[in-house]
């Protein structure tokens, strides 16, 4: 009897004890006992400390105007699995993923796999039975060794590089760098949307002989007070809305996802639509990210975020900073793994109270609120808090804490989001 696609699930998390085991090997083993098809005419990998899920939403939001058929593979997840795998804007269904999974468990023998590398697989599988124009693929973790880097791109794009999996990339930005920059191919456009590169990452992609794009010195964002300028270095230029993405490091994330558009299609002229222009713009316009500073409306406003390492937090900050003067309340809730003092510090000067929800429940790797609280009396002495068992409690308790004119930001953790959406859904 075929399980379902929750059994399915279940069977991968209890198969490998390894929620993570880095390496290339057995995951290309699987894949080319399956035929190893072309996911797409052509693929983009997107790989990064943070921006890499906006920045996809991004490209496929441009891919999918200029009338291209688009697959999206991203991790992890907010309420649904099925929303790692999109095809044409359509996340995949059950029976789909489902069919995914017997195929490669026919196909993987007694190769072990993790739960991320059944789902990339999964996603591979079924763009390349699509058919597809372009396959866009998230690395999952570093870029190296990563699962998604069983296929060559034809565009790479890392978005930044930040301290955030240490144990695993190294420990330092030029060793992360390093390890990011393994989604580059010779002699094939790199795109680096970060100003302040570290010299690991550069030194790495010039030797896999990586055509490399930088901005600020290929390309550029411009602002101005109706929207802003792309440019790059063989002249091209246009004037552009701004994205309907919050936050002003979605700028960034936005020029490097047109510059790879811009480098995909000088590659392949046959994708490229008859107004670049007009698709751009759509794209910018129709963009749609979630938990990336979501608004969900209400009274006091709430807004949800994923930033969970500290350059998110300092980005949320510079959002909070352009903001009207309020009193910001912050459900916040982290994993063991996470820099928490770093995040509390980048964030503490624009929160007014912090509602630290636990998340031991929800995740083996959470942490409770009480050692949430002892990090933030340790980081921020005079800061007021108070603790919650979970995300629910922490949200109704800065509900019943804000007067008017205040306002709530939940974010530290997918599973701060995923709660939050979910507790706002009908």
């Amino acid at each position: 009897m075929s399980r379902t696609l929750a059994e399915w699930l279940a069977y991968q998390e209890r198969i490998n004890p390894r929620s993570i085991e880095l390496g290339l090997e057995r995951v290309r083993t699987v894949w080319q006992r399956m035929g190893a098809p072309a996911p797409a005419r052509r693929v983009i990998t997107v790989g990064g400390t943070n921006g890499k899920g906006s920045t996809v939403a991004l490209l496929e939001a441009m891919l999918r105007a200029a009338d291209l058929r688009v697959g999206a593979f991203t991790s992890p997840h907010l309420l649904a699995y099925n929303e790692r795998v999109r095809i044409d804007g359509a996340d995949a269904d059950d029976a789909a993923l489902v069919g995914a999974f017997e195929r490669i468990e026919a196909a993987r023998g007694d190769t072990p796999l993790t739960y991320f590398e059944f789902g990339a697989l999964a996603a591979l599988d079924l763009f390349a039975r699509a058919p597809l124009d372009v396959a866009l693929l998230e690395v999952g973790l570093g870029g190296r060794l990563d699962a998604v880097n069983i296929i060559d791109a034809d565009v790479a794009v890392i978005t930044t590089v930040d301290l955030d999996h240490m144990e695993w990339l190294g420990p330092d930005r030029d060793s992360i760098g390093r390890e990011k920059a393994g989604i580059a191919r010779a002699g094939r456009p790199v795109i680096v949307g970060e100003l302040d590169s570290p010299a690991g990452l550069l030194d790495a992609l010039a030797a896999h002989a990586a055509r490399v794009e930088r901005i600020g010195i290929d390309f550029s964002a411009e602002r101005h007070a109706t929207g802003w300028h792309w440019h790059h270095r063989d002249g091209s230029a246009m004037a552009l809305p701004d994205p309907a993405l919050a936050a002003p490091v979605q700028f960034a994330n936005a020029a490097a996802a047109v510059a790879a558009l811009h480098a995909l299609f000088a590659g392949d002229r046959s994708l490229a639509p008859r107004d670049r222009f007009a698709a751009i713009v759509a794209g910018l316009r129709a963009v749609r990210a979630p938990a990336r500073l979501q608004s969900l409306g209400g009274d006091p406003p709430l807004i949800v975020d994923v930033g969970h390492n500290p350059q998110a937090a300092r980005a949320l900050a510079e959002w909070l900073q352009a903001q009207p003067p309020s009193r910001v309340h912050a459900v916040y809730g982290a994993l063991a793994d996470k820099d928490v003092a770093g995040v509390i510090a980048a964030l503490g000067a624009r929160i007014q109270h912090w509602h630290l929800a636990g998340l031991q429940h929800a995740t083996p790797r959470g942490l409770s609120a009480a050692a949430l609280g002892t990090i933030l009396q340790q980081t921020l002495p005079q800061a007021a808090f108070d603790r919650h068992a979970d995300v629910a409690d922490a949200l109704a308790a800065a509900r019943a804490a804000t007067a008017p004119g205040d306002c709530i930001l939940a974010f530290g953790s997918f599973f701060v989001a995923a709660a939050v959406i979910a507790e706002r859904l009908p």
